[in-house]
């Protein structure tokens, strides 16, 4: 089983991603709701891809992929964000900040899953 992680403070999207991904028999999923339930998440279940939100309260998707940077047990997790904000200036801003890449919101949920693949290790 393949571990993604999803991070989103909205839960519809939440439900969405999770069964989009379920899907895929070869994925397994884990949702949190913010940054800070992020980190502990991807500390302890360690997952092969991160999936991350932009923007939601309290720790940002930037601030927290700068916390799962500076800890050597997640530093390595690809982390692909997950945003409405996907102008080209916006993705090289969070290619900059070391993100694998960005799949941009309102995304295909039926072709989720391959997408997700594209960026797994």
């Amino acid at each position: 089983m393949v571990r993604i992680l999803y991070v989103d403070d909205e839960e519809d999207i939440r439900e969405v991603v999770d069964i989009a991904l379920s899907l895929d028999p070869e994925l397994e999923v884990r949702l949190c709701d913010g940054g800070q339930a992020a980190l502990e998440a991807a500390a302890s279940w360690r997952p092969a891809l991160i999936l991350l939100d932009f923007m939601m309260p309290g720790m940002d998707g930037p601030a927290t992929l700068a916390r799962l940077r500076e800890d050597p047990e997640t530093a390595n997790i690809p982390v692909v964000f997950v945003t409405a904000r996907s102008a080209r200036a916006d993705v090289d801003h969070l290619i900059s900040l070391g993100a694998a890449g960005v799949i941009a919101k309102p995304f295909d949920s039926m072709a989720l899953s391959a997408t997700v693949r594209d960026y797994l290790p």
